[in-house]
């Protein structure tokens, strides 16, 4: 199957890209596992996003696009994927579909982690990571906790990217980006909405019956 999963900061996309790849036996190709490895292999593409990167720039749709076409041409990707990243916009989206149709392949199914706005803010807004050794705690969803790390007694912190203006603005720009593409995808006939509260295995559940067969 070919996948794309799409949904909010905080909804839980990496945790469920894992998975559900997992089960089905495909890769998990995720924008930033790419952008990593064309960097590290110095590849003449990851030497293109480099420069980008290293000035605070995002990386050009046609970079990403390109890195995108190769990843997907791989052998372990030939029986399908599940895309984590990309598409993020409708353009995009039309070049996946075009460059799948180039191989008479399309997307099978394109699954929506959905979330209530206010539960994103308290999942982000509540984390906080250690100075010391990085790890991320939360205020409500570990219990008693306090600023201080229990594995290495380090300070706790909250990033400037947890913090509950940021986030909401972090939404914002997502509903304005990712709402043309779910409406895209929901015109190709392969949306499905995924309620993305619950347990892991919860949610995982969901999303595997909404990829059965109807």
């Amino acid at each position: 199957m070919r996948i794309v999963l799409v949904g909010p900061p905080g909804a839980g996309k990496g945790t469920q890209a894992q998975f559900i790849a997992s089960h089905l036996s495909i890769p998990k190709i995720s924008t930033g596992d790419i952008f990593r490895a064309n960097v590290s292999g110095g590849t003449e593409l990851g030497v293109l996003a480099k420069q980008y990167m290293d000035k605070g720039d995002l990386v050009p749709d046609e970079v990403t696009v390109a890195m995108v076409r190769d990843r997907i041409a791989q052998p372990d990707a030939a029986g399908g994927f599940l895309l984590d990243g990309f598409p993020r916009n409708v353009p995009q989206a039309e070049t996946l579909r075009d460059i799948l149709a180039e191989n008479g392949q399309a997307v099978d199914k394109v699954l929506e982690l959905v979330v209530d706005e206010d539960e994103v803010v308290r999942r982000l807004s509540g984390r906080r990571t250690c100075g010391q050794c990085g790890r991320i705690w939360h205020v409500d969803f570990d219990e008693g906790r306090d600023d201080i790390c229990d594995d290495c007694g380090g300070k706790l912190f909250q990033r400037d990217d947890d913090k509950e203006e940021v986030v909401r603005h972090r939404l914002e720009v997502y509903k304005e980006q990712t709402e043309p593409l779910v409406e895209f995808y929901e015109k190709e006939g392969v949306l499905a909405g995924i309620e993305a509260t619950g347990t892991v295995d919860e949610v995982t559940a969901r999303a595997l019956a909404a990829l059965r067969p109807e």
